[in-house]
């Protein structure tokens, strides 16, 4: 008996040690995507943005433009296209922080009267407490902690922002120009047995990507494009600024439909003050919302991308906390990409399966 108990012990020792293993490499895993935010979110959006690119060098090959120079065309493209919108929101937004004093002051008497009921609601609490002098004498240093850490964590997006606009452009074109010995040199990196595997794979995770950039890029547009002619039709001020802004809020799943009321709510302040004008305008953007996630993108997207709505959810709850809004924008492709890859790995098809819609 003590010749089959030795082996049954040691595979449990080993399976065991594998597993710790694993838990160390995640977490070293997590703690470089948090640490190292700037880096790995510019090296995903020089990604994405070459699998959205990568069909029109591929088009312009046809017609016997070497790769290069179509990638190189495609790239200025794509930098003068972000340098006009981006230009033309920069004027938008300059007028609107020139009349921002008007809507300042009407936020400023709404949220006077808001603080006036919780202060009012704190002093009757106060007097039934006798520590209301040491929770005062609190606040100051929470102040300061909050300011200090809102200033690092602005630092550090300007500094994302910065890394992104200087590499993505160069990335994305060394991986257009250069895809066939990317994709060859990927393949080199795996055993002779595996490579059919890893092919398959790459290709799989090209074609989930693609679909839903293509097909987000799509949803986008016609989200911003009926929220500016629902905001131009109301007659609100600078409908064409606070179109896009809704529009690319609605880029959020789920969150998203709520997150586009604001830029309306915030203009129409000025021109009304009834609660029904308010709805209106929340129904008709989660209208929109509803159209377009559930009419327009399947047609698009169609059933490539394969997420339940647990696993959005989750995703959205864990990417949103590594990387802020940028972890909201991405999650949804970083989920469908593990759930391809789970796909083709026999030992991780349950995770597949749980991710699956």
């Amino acid at each position: 008996m003590s010749s089959t108990e030795t082996p049954q012990t040691t595979v449990f020792r080993i399976s065991g040690s594998n597993f710790s293993l694993r838990l160390i490499a995640a977490a070293i895993i997590l703690l470089f995507f948090y640490y190292a935010a700037g880096v790995v979110i510019t090296l995903l959006l020089s990604v994405l943005i070459a699998y959205f690119l990568d069909p029109a060098v591929e088009f312009l090959e046809r017609f016997r433009v070497p790769r290069t120079i179509g990638a190189l065309v495609l790239v200025l493209l794509m930098i003068l296209v972000l340098v006009a919108v981006g230009y033309t929101l920069w004027l938008r937004t300059s007028d609107f922080a020139a009349d921002w004093p008007k809507y300042r002051d009407i936020l400023h008497d709404a949220t006077s009267k808001v603080q006036g009921n919780i202060n009012s609601f704190e002093g009757g609490v106060n007097d039934l407490t006798s520590s209301g002098d040491t929770t005062k004498s609190v606040v100051p240093h929470q102040d300061t902690g909050a300011v200090r850490n809102l200033v690092v964590r602005g630092i550090g997006s300007l500094y994302a922002l910065v890394l992104e606009a200087t590499f993505v452009p160069f990335l994305v074109f060394f991986m257009l120009a250069q895809k066939r010995e990317v994709w060859h040199g990927t393949l080199q990196l795996f055993p002779v047995s595996r490579r059919n595997q890893v092919k398959e794979t790459l290709e799989d995770l090209r074609d989930v990507l693609r679909d839903y950039l293509i097909g987000m890029s799509v949803v986008t547009l016609v989200v911003i494009a009926l929220s500016s002619i629902f905001f131009l039709i109301l007659g609100l001020d600078y409908p064409v600024l606070a179109g896009i802004t809704s529009g690319l809020l609605n880029m959020v799943p789920y969150l998203g439909a709520v997150l586009a009321w604001f830029p309306g709510f915030l203009l129409a302040v000025v021109k009304w003050k009834s609660v029904s004008h308010f709805a209106i305008i929340a129904v008709v953007l989660t209208g929109i919302h509803v159209i377009a996630q559930n009419l327009i993108a399947p047609q698009l997207v169609g059933r490539q991308v394969r997420l339940n709505a647990v696993a959005i959810t989750v995703a959205l709850l864990f990417w949103g906390w590594v990387w802020g809004g940028m972890g909201l924008i991405l999650a949804i492709p970083l989920t469908a990409a593990l759930r391809v890859i789970c796909d083709h790995v026999e030992s991780w098809k349950p995770v597949a399966r749980w991710l699956s819609a």
